[in-house]
């Protein structure tokens, strides 16, 4: 039971689905995700830990920077059904689709010109 509560808690927030559906695709460094959220570094950072404590993402440092990605396949059951139907239904989702538009661009600028650009940036 606890790991389905703390799943349901991941998702019950939209940045956090927002958040799931940029690493659809790929891993990303926390500071590509803080620019297309548009939110503070801190805020995100803690956003990625309940995912991550849900087990619905991880994450691996390389020196200063943060990355994640979606679960593996080892994940808990409950998990990784929780996240296909996120993903699902973030197909059809207007705020998701602009979230991928404004990927392309973040992508376009290496984690150094992202981390120079935002303020406190923890990266």
């Amino acid at each position: 039971m606890r790991t389905l509560l703390a799943t349901m808690k991941a998702l019950s927030d939209e940045s956090r689905l927002r958040a799931l559906g940029l690493l659809r695709e790929r891993e990303l460094c926390l500071c590509q995700i803080v620019e297309v959220l548009g939110l503070a570094t801190s805020t995100v950072s803690k956003h990625m830990s309940v995912l991550q404590q849900a087990r619905l993402v991880e994450s691996r440092k390389e020196g200063r920077w943060a990355y994640f990605r979606l679960a593996d396949d080892e994940a808990p059951t409950e998990a990784l059904g929780a996240l296909e139907l996120a993903l699902a239904s973030l197909d059809r989702d207007k705020q998701a689709k602009a979230d991928r538009r404004a990927l392309k661009a973040v992508l376009k600028m290496s984690a150094e010109e992202l981390c120079r650009k935002q303020a406190n940036c923890k990266c």
